[in-house]
């Protein structure tokens, strides 16, 4: 593959859809070529951004209909077939087992009662996991679709880009990095607040995904750019490495 050609690949690269042998050949290039790697983190922001702001989150309303309309349907009663005495026997030998079958169940119901309660807690904790994470998504898509919003883009090394999208209407900033290699085990990626010099956590990135969107926590304030270092698992008070990447805020 030409030099020419990776110049063209930064558009399948920013939406994943180079084979892995094109992407370590791409991400070989953005090592020598500020221009591939600008365009390519730009490029990797704009489809992060129109995919989050097409996400759609259903009426606050909707479940009180279903359940609403759940109680207006009614079903209809079984009805009694007129047996014949042979008819009437067998009904009684599928009673007689059905009553054995519930009678099963019941005992298998009893000895997995406590699998039960544990597979219940686990699609709760699913469930609320599935919910903070959905209003996470719609938290960064109000930075990313907010009208003042504005970007800038960078690389972090080892052919990794990183775009921060920060709203001062929302004060709030997204960090959008793409390539990230994973951080040594025991360790996270940790994001920060550049408060003239000073430091203020911002929240962690997670650590098996090369390529994410992350709201940093709490608000931009007077803040003028971000930082991310690598931390212990469950991140620092304060950094305690050297930066992997400092960029400042568009102005």
């Amino acid at each position: 593959m030409t030099t020419a050609d990776l110049h063209t690949l930064t558009g399948a690269y920013a939406v994943h859809a180079l084979s892995d042998e094109e992407r370590a050949a791409f991400e070989r290039h953005l090592a020598d070529c500020e221009a591939c790697a600008r365009e390519s983190a730009e490029l990797t922001a704009t489809a992060a951004r129109l995919g989050l702001a097409a996400t759609v989150t259903p009426r606050p309303e909707m479940r009180a209909q279903v359940l609403r309309r759940i109680t207006t349907v009614r079903q209809d009663s079984p009805r009694e077939p007129v047996l014949s005495r042979a008819g009437r026997a067998a009904s009684d030998r599928r009673r007689l087992l059905s009553r054995w079958a519930l009678a099963a169940c019941l005992a298998a119901a009893t000895a997995l009662g406590g699998t039960a309660v544990w597979q219940h807690q686990r699609a709760q904790d699913a469930q609320e996991q599935a919910r903070q994470a959905e209003e996470g998504n719609d938290r960064i898509a109000a930075v990313l679709a907010a009208p003042d919003a504005k970007s800038e883009s960078a690389r972090l090394g080892d052919g990794a880009a990183g775009t921060v999208v920060v709203s001062k209407s929302q004060d709030r900033a997204v960090f959008i990095a793409s390539g990230m290699a994973h951080p040594p085990k025991g360790k996270v990626y940790q994001l920060w607040f550049d408060d003239a010099g000073t430091m203020r956590p911002a929240g962690l990135m997670d650590a098996d995904r090369a390529d994410q969107a992350v709201l940093l926590s709490g608000s931009v304030g007077k803040a003028s750019g971000m930082g991310v270092t690598v931390e212990p698992a469950g991140g620092s008070d304060r950094p305690t490495s050297d930066p992997v990447a400092l960029m400042p805020f568009p102005t």
